[in-house]
């Protein structure tokens, strides 16, 4: 087949539109082959199974599925009894990029609350719990934390302890929408057990497209009593593969010798390379911390404009001015500064 693509070129329009790493390419090479036993009963599967309770603990469970918005549909599925309600912020992936699939897949309830930075505080789920709560409304059942979040910023391991804290202690379940959650970890330089079990996570859904998979996510299941059935929902709602393996085998690669930290820290680093360029120019405003993969800044129309003549990135929705450059772990310094210096020149121009 013939290469219908360009693959010297780089875009900051999402870290889904990066190829997959090298080394997970290998991975589903090696797993290919032969005839191993299917729907998660092959080797591949059961090493994950392995490694993911040496990562997260001896009582987590390993699910692997195709995509990040069913591990979030089946994980807060089982989560949630039929009358519950998930609290999350306005800017929550399951509430602004999953085309309503939690509502009309899993049949709950979003209760999304505004937020100026993409994180949740205890105060606004106290602030949920204390509304109106009777057969009319659905009962908060769960809260959703992204990590790290749609607006690039991230739950330090103290901010997501006292949310689990609050939580549990007025009898709701904690999930974690791990996407990105490589690149919070490598932030703050803890392991993925710092960011979820050791702050009371129950269920978190866990990233490896976003960060050098083929295609392949988790749902890790932290503490087995929060997700009931979560493998009869996992085949009701067409996330159990036949050939486990090859999404196995991916998220293997990730997680043996630590390829995840190494591909978020790359993509991290990549944003604060950009956005330290970009708050050296005149007119550019950073309101959002940068704290992953993603750079939010409000620009100049004339800057802005002239950008997407030689860039993929998106206008982010809401805000005005601001945009959205996401780095991913291929990422170069030599891209990111290539963008930079396009910005400065288009500042220096005549209004």
């Amino acid at each position: 087949m013939p290469q219908l693509h360009d693959p010297t070129r780089l875009s900051f329009e999402s870290d889904n539109g990066a190829g997959a790493h090298p080394d997970v390419l290998a991975a589903v090479v090696t797993a290919n082959g032969g005839h191993v036993g299917p729907y998660g009963t092959d080797p591949y599967t059961e090493r994950l199974r392995e490694v993911v309770r040496a990562e997260f603990g001896e009582r987590a469970r390993v699910f692997p599925v195709f995509n990040g918005t069913g591990a979030n549909v089946v994980s807060l599925q089982a989560m949630s009894p039929r009358w519950g309600g998930v609290v999350c912020t306005s800017d929550a992936h399951i509430a602004t990029d999953e085309n309503a699939a939690p509502e009309r897949i899993a049949g709950l309830k979003l209760i999304d609350v505004p937020t100026a930075d993409g994180k949740l505080r205890p105060d606004d789920v106290l602030a949920v719990l204390r509304g109106r709560h009777d057969v009319h409304t659905a009962l908060p059942a769960v809260v959703s934390l992204t990590e790290s979040t749609e607006l690039g910023t991230a739950y330090s391991p103290d901010e997501l302890a006292a949310l689990t804290g609050i939580a549990h202690e007025h009898g709701l379940r904690v999930h974690v929408d791990g996407s990105r959650l490589a690149n919070a970890a490598a932030f703050f330089d803890v392991p993925l057990a710092a960011l979820t079990r050791d702050v009371g996570v129950d269920v978190l859904s866990l990233g490896g497209t976003k960060n050098g998979a083929l295609g392949a996510e988790a749902i890790v299941v932290l503490d087995p009593d929060a997700a009931p059935g979560i493998e009869y929902l996992q085949k009701i709602d067409l996330q159990l593969a036949s050939k486990a393996r090859y999404l196995s085998a991916q998220l293997l690669a990730l997680l043996d010798d630590d390829l995840w930290l190494r591909c978020a820290g790359d993509a991290n680093a990549m944003a604060q390379r950009l956005a330290a360029g970009l708050a050296t120019i005149p007119g550019v405003a950073l309101p959002l911390a940068v704290q992953a993969n993603g750079v939010f800044p409000v620009l100049p129309d004339a800057v802005r404009l002239a950008l997407h003549e030689r860039f993929a990135f998106h206008d982010w929705p809401g805000a005005e001015g601001m945009a959205r450059f996401l780095c991913a772990w291929d990422t170069t310094p030599a891209f990111v500064d290539e963008l930079v210096a396009a910005a400065r020149d288009a500042a220096s121009q005549p209004a």
